[in-house]
């Protein structure tokens, strides 16, 4: 359950008393992990997989009402605000004009009184904090447009362009690094006050950057660009079973020949700094670093790719070369290979099992994913974001796959269909399982976080108010509890 899905009455989920709530009926409930989607800004389609940095926060969780207690803000200045007529989804369009202007009036105060831990964070995240404030002041003065649409002595980060840059938009770059503290500072606590209570935070890193961010312009060379800085092919997956023309996500593709010879100085950077904001990273799209697919710049669809060699275990070896043994879950679906399960295997990454997967006729690896095939290292879900709610699954699959699964699984119409999969789950060997909230509410498609391929309806789901109630809490831990799933107070690492 991503933190937008939490409710509140300003317009999404936040950080704030939701949020600790929701800590509090995970561990009334016996569970010992909280898994979300990325928490950096969202882009392009109001996806957290469409970022302006891959180490920013995300402003919108920032919470509000925690600002307002600590005199950051008047509580006049957002109630009366409009943050939209529908609860039960997420209205980003009325955000990002709601939302700025008053993280703006609470910056202005923070400056007028900046507590000494504020300079703290600014010296310990210069790495990545000075060219992102820079780029979303120019962005913002440039209306919003890509970065590869400015002048080009911006665009090409020319030395004297940029000095000048950051001299007159001097107020707007300071204001970029205040939200990123108000962000971290909530963030710190936030964790702080779920691992007191036994719950640890699963993270989630997208494997690749948005071509509008800030990662690929301040470093260019570590992706495979043009002298314009286009790139020359781009992210997706193949047409399979499931889609004709395939995925076309249109990300750029890194420079793996350099981010070799550089000793894959980026990608440890960024692994050590989210391993240091979650208690477990998954990676996104572990497949792609066996190999990856690369779409030529232009194509309307993903049908014309090719694959292509990636790095191996060469980048994991030096990852944990510098960082030492990393708690990490490899997100290993989609179309595999020996190679694949080779490289999973030889990092030792539990991989993913999804049991949608195992009744999907239009896949011919649905065997791998029935639950007595599943090994022992690994983490089961009934589903993803990316995929239907359970009960959503039920009414909208193959009806001789449902007919599969209900056989299978010895379904209970009256109690809730839903019920029959999780315990899938939870009855397998797998280390781990995670289920979506969705799911445990018996929710239907209309609650679906994300299908992949489309933009405008994604992300938005949002619980109702009391959802974490006593009553769900006591019938998910006794069900965790028969499982031998129950968490004992371990304090996660």
């Amino acid at each position: 359950m991503h933190i937008t899905s939490l409710p509140t009455p300003w317009g999404i989920g936040t950080m704030g008393a939701e949020a600790r709530r929701f800590v509090e009926f995970l561990q009334a409930a016996g569970q010992a992990w909280w898994q979300i989607l990325p928490v950096c800004p969202t882009g392009y389609g109001d996806s957290p997989y469409q970022s302006f940095s891959t180490f920013a926060g995300n402003p919108y969780l920032i919470d509000l009402d925690d600002l307002a207690e600590e005199g950051l803000l008047e509580r006049a200045e957002y109630a009366g605000l409009s943050w939209g007529n529908d609860p039960l989804a997420v209205d980003y369009g009325l955000l990002y004009r709601q939302r700025l202007p008053v993280l703006r009036l609470a910056c202005g105060r923070l400056r007028a009184a900046p507590p000494a831990e504020f300079a703290v964070f600014c010296n310990q995240n210069a790495f990545w904090l000075e060219d992102y404030a820079l780029f979303m002041a120019l962005k913002e003065a440039h209306g919003g447009i890509p970065w590869t649409q400015w002048g080009p002595s911006l665009r090409d980060r020319n030395g004297l362009a940029l000095a000048r840059a950051r001299q007159s938009l001097a107020e707007d770059v300071v204001f970029w690094k205040c939200v990123q503290f108000l962000f971290f500072r909530q963030w710190r606590r936030l964790k702080k006050y779920a691992n007191h209570r036994g719950v640890g935070l699963i993270g989630d890193l997208p494997i690749y950057v948005s071509g509008d961010s800030v990662d690929v312009w301040a470093h260019p060379e570590q992706f495979q660009l043009d002298e314009e800085h286009r790139p020359v092919e781009v992210a997706g997956c193949p047409p399979d079973g499931f889609s004709a023309d395939g995925q076309l996500w249109g990300n750029p593709l890194f420079d793996w020949d350099f981010m070799e010879a550089d000793g894959y100085g980026w990608w440890i950077q960024r692994i050590a700094y989210q391993c240091g904001i979650y208690d477990i990273l998954r990676i996104d799209h572990f497949r792609g670093f066996d190999s990856y697919y690369a779409i030529p710049r232009g194509e309307a669809t993903a049908q014309k790719g090719r694959w292509r060699q990636g790095p191996g275990v060469r980048l994991f070896q030096a990852v944990e070369a510098a960082l030492g043994p990393r708690r990490i879950i490899a997100e290993d679906l989609g179309f595999l290979t020996p190679s694949v399960h080779a490289l999973r295997d030889e990092t030792g990454f539990p991989g993913m099992k999804v049991l949608q997967f195992a009744f999907d006729s239009r896949d011919g690896s649905g065997s791998v994913y029935l639950p007595h095939n599943y090994p022992r290292n690994c983490v089961a879900y009934v589903g993803t974001h990316d995929n239907d709610t359970a009960l959503g699954w039920l009414n909208s699959a193959g009806r001789g796959d449902v007919a599969y699964a209900r056989e299978y699984l010895r379904l209970n119409r009256e109690e809730g269909e839903a019920w029959g999969l999780l315990r899938a789950v939870w009855a397998s060997v797998a280390d781990t399982a995670v289920v979506q909230m969705q799911d445990l509410l018996g929710l239907g498609s209309e609650a679906r976080m994300n299908t992949p391929s489309t933009v405008g309806e994604n992300w938005r789901w949002r619980a109702p108010a009391g959802f974490d109630s006593p009553e769900l809490a006591q019938k998910l831990r006794r069900e965790t509890e028969l499982y031998g799933r129950l968490a004992s107070g371990v304090q996660p690492q």
